[in-house]
């Protein structure tokens, strides 16, 4: 599949991947990385953000110093999926904090949600909880028992 980076000059791109390490990295610092002056290096990054690639900017925390020692991964099956039990499904796990990530899948679930939780027993409670929502009507859960890889960037 081509890469959606016709319209990014190498510089762009530079800047994307310079920003995706770090966030708080200052124009001149960036600038210096990317071989530009400063103003001009500042216009790019504006411009970047203007138009949509750089959506936001985010600390990345240490889970586990936080104490959430499990990450766990259901698999939603829905009972209805007519637009409106997905819009209420999805609005629902939109609310709850727990949930790290939640795709729509292709295959035999609905949808795949990234739960983390502090122990087993809380891991348990809040799959509970997800059995609640809007026309669910089947989970399978898996624990993860080994981070192996955990990135924010992507591959430009």
């Amino acid at each position: 599949m081509k890469q959606n980076t016709d319209n990014l000059s190498r510089t762009d791109i530079n800047i994307l991947e310079e920003l995706q390490g770090d966030s708080r990295i200052t124009v001149s610092e960036l600038a210096e990385r990317v071989s530009l002056s400063d103003s001009p290096c500042w216009r790019r990054w504006k411009k970047l953000e203007q138009d949509g690639y750089i959506t936001g900017y985010h600390a990345s925390l240490d889970r586990k110093k936080l104490g959430l020692q499990v990450v766990g991964f259901s698999q939603v099956r829905l009972s209805r999926h007519h637009p409106t039990d997905t819009e209420k499904f999805e609005d629902a796990v939109n609310e709850l904090s727990w949930v790290i990530t939640c795709f729509c899948i292709a295959g035999d679930a609905d949808y795949i949600v990234q739960i983390v939780a502090y122990d087993l027993d809380q891991y348990y409670e809040r799959v509970s909880e997800l059995r609640k929502l809007p026309s669910v009507f089947s989970i399978q859960s898996s624990i993860g028992i080994k981070e192996v890889k955990n990135t924010h960037r992507l591959p430009i």
